[in-house]
């Protein structure tokens, strides 16, 4: 049996483009000689669809997909992943299915059983779980089909579940198992990814062919890796971060003896990551051009390569906006990092702007001396500069802050925090740091000067980061353990970190949850972003 696996790029609520997708891989699946191809977790209607699941319309949409694709199944199965009404009225409406059409007609109908309901997946509000399992018959062959999940509660420490369903079809006897997924990305998740999907093909003794989809939707980026495994454990896994169909021979890979990986260097996985995710979220929503301010500071610096590589020189633009605090070298520094990458460039400085704002409050203010209030109405001035030409040309404005600063509250609402997507938002400022060298390994990209240069806002005299924050080494590392690794502060300080900087910064990402409540979505590269994965109640008092 020839199968192929089709890791396709899948849009929400897009049936017509997703369905055509899928009937374009049929077709290219039958010129391979493949007796089967499947298709990812949700492919019909795209994951993850939320509240549109909510609607009944949305289910009917889907299911025309699938009805679609049945009448194309012939000389060729396919096992596609689509919503379906709960039958029963008892439990959730729907069920996150997968079906398997053979000659016109669906044959088999599998159920996913484990719903996860944490970080990012929300899936327990809308769909009931599987109660039986089943195999099914196709070429002779006795096949086991789970979604995505339900592998994951073998090969890790901390099993979510009580219930295995492979070992529930286990006395079918199955001669192999497919599964279908939505395996979001992060640049640990790969790896996790492999071993997990390898400890089931050493448990069930069994070959795996596994389909993951790739392609972003809004934060969530999929990098496929989809792959297939002998039942010795050896896997063949597909490039990430690209569509493509493959068909593997059963019986080659029931034989396979050896690895073949795909490489999985972090500062890699994570720029093409962020650069699927700008590019996917510009054109599944119809945009074309970024705009974002340059400061000359490594943050922006990051930001403008990125969208530059993501959706080309000529889609984006830059402003550098310098006031009477810019140093000369920051200016010359932006726009050498503009003249690298060819981009648009437009200087707007802002000092007429702040001192207009500042005669505006005179009267009210009085003689109140200069602070974090006057450093503001310049990072607003700015946020309004990049707005108007937002507006004016149609641009999307990129934010370009990052995890360290979000993490604390080190930018201004309105300002700095403001734009359409937040592009390094989950990058803490070491890894900005790195990913910047990484961008800088074969040539000089981002100006030499913005990478070693120390940080600063350059909102006041002499201004540096370390003067509010404490260095972004110590400070990284503390911020790893409380959001990622999820430590309280007493086993921060036990891992040997001092007590009153642990506190310090523990205060500042809780007492902060308002501001990150109203930043932009962010592309998700961590196992733990902020934004819907990591939900916090704004007013609770833990620490703070």
């Amino acid at each position: 049996m020839r199968i192929a696996l089709a890791q396709l790029n899948y849009h929400i609520g897009n049936f017509e483009g997703n369905l055509q997708k899928m009937l374009s891989a049929v077709e290219e699946a039958k010129k391979q000689g493949a007796d089967m191809v499947c298709f990812g977790e949700l492919a019909t209607c795209g994951y993850p669809p939320r509240d549109f699941l909510e609607f009944r319309d949305f289910i009917r949409r889907a299911q025309e997909s699938v009805d679609t694709l049945a009448k194309v199944a012939h000389d060729i199965a396919i096992i596609v992943g689509s919503p379906a009404v709960n039958p029963r009225i008892e439990g959730k409406d729907l069920h996150n299915s997968a079906f398997v059409l053979v000659d016109g007609k669906i044959i088999h109908q599998a159920k996913k059983t484990l719903l996860p309901t944490y970080d990012i997946f929300d899936e327990d509000r809308y769909f009931e779980p599987a109660e039986e399992f089943h195999t099914f018959i196709y070429k002779g062959k006795r096949i086991a089909l789970t979604i995505c999940e339900d592998l994951w509660n073998i090969g890790n420490e901390n099993p979510l579940y009580t219930i295995c369903p492979m070992d529930e079809m286990l006395p079918e006897q199955p001669d192999l198992m497919i599964n279908i997924s939505a395996s979001p990305f992060s640049y640990t998740h790969s790896q996790e990814r492999v071993d997990v999907i390898r400890e089931n093909a050493l448990r069930y003794k069994l070959p795996i062919f596994y389909v993951n989809n790739v392609g972003a939707q809004t934060e969530i980026i999929f990098d496929g890796g989809s792959m297939a495994i002998s039942p010795t454990g050896h896997v063949v896994e597909l490039p990430y971060f690209r569509e493509m169909v493959q068909v593997f021979e059963l019986d080659e890979i029931s034989q396979h003896s050896k690895d073949i990986l795909q490489p999985k260097e972090k500062l890699k996985l994570i720029y093409e990551a962020i650069s699927l995710g700008i590019k996917d979220y510009f054109g599944k929503l119809g945009f074309k051009k970024a705009i974002l301010g340059l400061s000359g500071g490594i943050d922006s610096a990051l930001t403008a390569v990125l969208a530059a590589h993501a959706l080309g020189e000529e889609n984006v633009r830059v402003v550098l906006m310098p006031s009477e605090y810019s140093s000369q070298h920051s200016i010359d520094d932006a726009i050498t990092l503009a003249k690298n990458l060819g981009l648009q460039y437009d200087i707007v400085p802002i000092e007429e702007t702040y001192q207009a704002f500042k005669e505006t409050l005179k009267p009210i203010f009085a003689d109140l001396p200069f602070d974090v209030t006057e450093e503001n109405i310049q990072a607003r001035c700015r946020g309004i500069i990049l707005m108007a030409m937002s507006n004016k040309f149609g641009h999307i404005l990129l934010n370009t802050s990052n995890k360290s600063e979000a993490a604390v509250g080190y930018g201004t609402l309105y300002g700095d925090m403001a734009g359409g997507l937040s592009v390094i938002g989950d990058l803490y400022k070491t890894e900005v740091f790195a990913l910047s060298r990484y961008i800088n390994r074969d040539k000089e990209i981002i100006p030499h000067n913005t990478i070693v240069k120390p940080p600063s806002a350059e909102l006041r005299p002499n201004q540096k980061d370390s003067d509010s924050l404490p260095d972004y080494e110590s400070l990284d590392v503390i911020l790893y353990e409380y959001i990622e690794k999820e430590l309280g502060p007493r086993e921060i300080i036990d891992m040997g970190y001092d007590e009153a900087l642990v506190n310090r910064i523990l205060r500042l990402v809780n007492i902060n949850e308002f501001k990150r409540f109203q930043t932009p979505p962010v592309l998700r590269v961590s196992s733990k972003a902020f934004g819907m994965g990591r939900r916090m109640p704004i007013v609770g008092k833990y620490l703070s």
